[in-house]
Protein backbone atom coordinates (compact mmCIF):
# COMPACT_ATOMS: atom_id res chain seq x y z
CA UNK A 1 0.00 0.00 0.00
CA UNK A 2 1.47 3.32 -0.59
CA UNK A 3 -0.26 6.28 1.16
CA UNK A 4 1.00 9.89 -1.18
CA UNK A 5 0.63 13.43 0.32
CA UNK A 6 0.65 16.66 -1.96
CA UNK A 7 1.57 19.83 -0.92
CA UNK A 8 2.77 23.46 -2.49
CA UNK A 9 -0.75 24.48 -3.94
CA UNK A 10 -1.85 28.09 -3.59
CA UNK A 11 -2.58 31.36 -5.56
CA UNK A 12 -0.65 32.80 -7.66
CA UNK A 13 -0.78 35.34 -10.63
CA UNK A 14 -0.29 34.56 -14.08
CA UNK A 15 3.52 34.25 -15.33
CA UNK A 16 4.27 33.46 -12.03
CA UNK A 17 5.62 29.77 -10.55
CA UNK A 18 4.71 26.95 -7.87
CA UNK A 19 5.91 24.21 -6.97
CA UNK A 20 4.24 21.06 -6.19
CA UNK A 21 5.54 18.52 -4.09
CA UNK A 22 4.32 14.87 -3.15
CA UNK A 23 5.63 12.38 -0.42
CA UNK A 24 4.91 8.55 -0.45
CA UNK A 25 5.26 6.16 1.90
CA UNK A 26 6.24 2.54 1.66
CA UNK A 27 9.96 1.28 0.74
CA UNK A 28 9.37 0.69 -3.25
CA UNK A 29 8.70 4.24 -3.87
CA UNK A 30 11.90 3.84 -6.65
CA UNK A 31 10.00 0.91 -8.69
CA UNK A 32 6.61 3.17 -9.34
CA UNK A 33 6.11 5.85 -12.15
CA UNK A 34 5.11 8.73 -10.58
CA UNK A 35 2.29 11.43 -12.15
CA UNK A 36 0.32 14.45 -12.34
CA UNK A 37 -3.13 15.22 -12.89
CA UNK A 38 -5.21 18.00 -12.48
CA UNK A 39 -9.26 18.58 -12.31
CA UNK A 40 -10.82 22.12 -12.60
CA UNK A 41 -14.18 22.65 -11.33
CA UNK A 42 -16.89 21.06 -13.47
CA UNK A 43 -14.28 19.16 -15.64
CA UNK A 44 -12.79 15.73 -15.94
CA UNK A 45 -9.68 15.19 -14.32
CA UNK A 46 -6.89 15.11 -16.92
CA UNK A 47 -3.24 14.22 -17.31
CA UNK A 48 -0.24 16.66 -16.76
CA UNK A 49 2.99 14.65 -16.63
CA UNK A 50 4.71 11.85 -15.35
CA UNK A 51 8.02 9.75 -14.93
CA UNK A 52 8.72 6.49 -15.11
CA UNK A 53 10.54 4.49 -12.46
CA UNK A 54 13.86 5.16 -14.70
CA UNK A 55 13.51 8.44 -15.17
CA UNK A 56 11.79 8.87 -18.28
CA UNK A 57 9.41 11.90 -18.57
CA UNK A 58 6.28 12.47 -20.69
CA UNK A 59 4.12 15.78 -20.66
CA UNK A 60 0.66 16.71 -21.96
CA UNK A 61 1.36 19.75 -24.84
CA UNK A 62 -0.45 22.23 -22.97
CA UNK A 63 2.09 22.39 -20.18
CA UNK A 64 5.54 21.00 -22.73
CA UNK A 65 7.81 23.74 -22.21
CA UNK A 66 7.03 25.60 -18.84
CA UNK A 67 5.84 22.54 -16.55
CA UNK A 68 9.14 19.81 -15.13
CA UNK A 69 8.32 17.02 -13.19
CA UNK A 70 11.20 15.08 -11.10
CA UNK A 71 11.54 12.94 -8.45
CA UNK A 72 14.00 11.77 -5.58
CA UNK A 73 14.21 8.76 -4.69
CA UNK A 74 16.05 9.00 -1.46
CA UNK A 75 13.43 11.26 -0.51
CA UNK A 76 10.67 9.22 -1.20
CA UNK A 77 9.15 12.10 -3.08
CA UNK A 78 7.95 13.30 -6.66
CA UNK A 79 8.25 17.32 -7.60
CA UNK A 80 6.15 19.42 -10.10
CA UNK A 81 7.70 22.93 -10.79
CA UNK A 82 4.83 25.11 -12.98
CA UNK A 83 6.45 28.13 -14.14
CA UNK A 84 4.50 30.78 -16.74
CA UNK A 85 1.13 29.66 -15.23
CA UNK A 86 -1.99 30.83 -16.79
CA UNK A 87 -5.53 31.23 -15.22
CA UNK A 88 -6.37 28.17 -17.47
CA UNK A 89 -3.46 25.95 -14.73
CA UNK A 90 -6.25 26.67 -11.78
CA UNK A 91 -6.95 23.38 -10.79
CA UNK A 92 -7.03 20.84 -8.43
CA UNK A 93 -3.59 19.02 -8.50
CA UNK A 94 -3.26 15.01 -7.42
CA UNK A 95 -0.40 12.59 -7.80
CA UNK A 96 -0.48 9.28 -8.45
CA UNK A 97 1.40 6.19 -8.82
CA UNK A 98 1.47 3.05 -10.56
CA UNK A 99 4.31 0.64 -10.94
CA UNK A 100 6.77 0.93 -13.67
CA UNK A 101 5.39 2.36 -16.75
CA UNK A 102 3.74 5.82 -17.67
CA UNK A 103 0.28 6.12 -18.49
CA UNK A 104 -1.85 9.03 -19.22
CA UNK A 105 -5.00 7.36 -18.62
CA UNK A 106 -6.50 8.10 -14.64
CA UNK A 107 -7.98 4.52 -13.92
CA UNK A 108 -4.71 2.99 -14.64
CA UNK A 109 -3.13 4.28 -11.54
CA UNK A 110 -3.14 2.40 -8.32
CA UNK A 111 -2.47 5.36 -5.90
CA UNK A 112 -3.87 8.71 -5.62
CA UNK A 113 -3.06 11.55 -3.24
CA UNK A 114 -5.58 14.05 -1.73
CA UNK A 115 -4.90 16.85 -3.83
CA UNK A 116 -4.14 20.54 -3.44
CA UNK A 117 -5.20 23.43 -5.61
CA UNK A 118 -3.87 25.86 -7.29
CA UNK A 119 -5.29 29.08 -8.71
CA UNK A 120 -3.84 31.37 -11.27
CA UNK A 121 -5.59 34.97 -11.38
CA UNK A 122 -4.49 38.46 -10.72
Amino acid sequence: QVQLVEAGGGLVQPGGSLRLSCTASGHTFSTYAMAWFRQAPGKEREYVAAMNYIGRTNYDNSVKGRFTISRDNAKNTASLQMNSLKPEDTATYFCAARTYSISTVVSQYDYWGQGTPVTVSS
